[in-house]
């Protein structure tokens, strides 16, 4: 190629660019959730729920399919199929005339109700689900369990006894603090009315000065006046006996 003449082949960053986002871009695939097992008992109904999260919105054509494989069994069957807005029920092995849809498409919900259960019910069911074009992902499994009474599991006791102790910590909380407002109400209570008390004791102080304070000049009055009379009288008298002398 000559000197200065333009390259025909793409810059490194194009490259970088392109190979980036066709080979390194992450695939988001559907993700469907289930329980990991489920108990009933003989004659009951149990619910298998099943849900989903895809990256796309919720298509026209979305679908739902349930399968199940016998306990011990080594193939799977379907036995559900939601497709098109309408639910099908396969007409093969014994839950025919035994499930019921209880699902709803827009809030990703494929759940199916089984009803009469029996012994014979005992294995793993797997919920598939495609959301076109999100249709790439992998399917979840629920393990069912039948017995004739359907036993207490070890998470539900502990789970009670959690919640018995939470319960007591909560009262006797709810116990102090209603202990202790009653305790400061009383106490403020009573400072209000030691306050109260303070504050009469000092009016009546101060009522008391001011009327001393009233009587003082009455009392100085009184002994000036009784003074007066007294000079008054001592002069008088005086005055006669000099006047007495005088005569004699």
């Amino acid at each position: 190629m000559a000197p200065g003449a333009p390259s025909s082949s793409p810059s490194p960053i194009l490259a970088a660019l392109l190979f980036s986002s066709l080979v390194l871009s992450p695939v988001q695939a559907i993700v469907v959730y289930t329980d990991k097992e489920v108990h009933g008992a003989v004659g009951s109904q149990v619910t298998l729920y099943c849900s989903f999260w895809s990256s796309e919105w919720v298509s026209d054509d979305l679908s739902f399919t349930w399968r199940y494989q016998p306990e011990g069994g080594r193939d799977a069957i379907s036995i559900f199929h939601y497709a098109k807005g309408q639910p099908y029920i396969d007409e093969v092995g014994t839950f025919k005339e035994r499930i019921q849809w209880v699902g709803d498409p827009h809030r990703k919900d494929g759940s199916i109700v089984i009803h009469n259960l029996d012994y014979g019910d005992n294995g793993t069911f797997t919920c598939d689900v495609k959301n076109p074009p999100d249709i790439v992902g992998k399917t979840s499994q629920v393990t069912l369990y039948v017995f004739e009474k359907v036993p207490t599991r070890y998470g539900v006791v502990l789970g009670a006894v959690i919640g018995g102790v939470l319960g007591v910590v909560l009262l006797a909380l709810l116990l102090f603090y209603l202990i202790r407002y009653c305790w400061l109400r009383r106490q403020a209570a009573l400072q209000r009315r030691l306050s109260a008390m303070e504050k009469g004791k000092l009016h009546k102080t101060a009522k008391d000065s001011s009327k001393r304070g009233r009587q003082t000049p009455v009392l100085y009055a009184m002994l000036d006046h009784s003074r007066s009379a007294k000079a008054a009288s001592e002069k008088k008298a005086k005055g006669l006996g000099e006047s007495r002398k005088d005569k004699k």
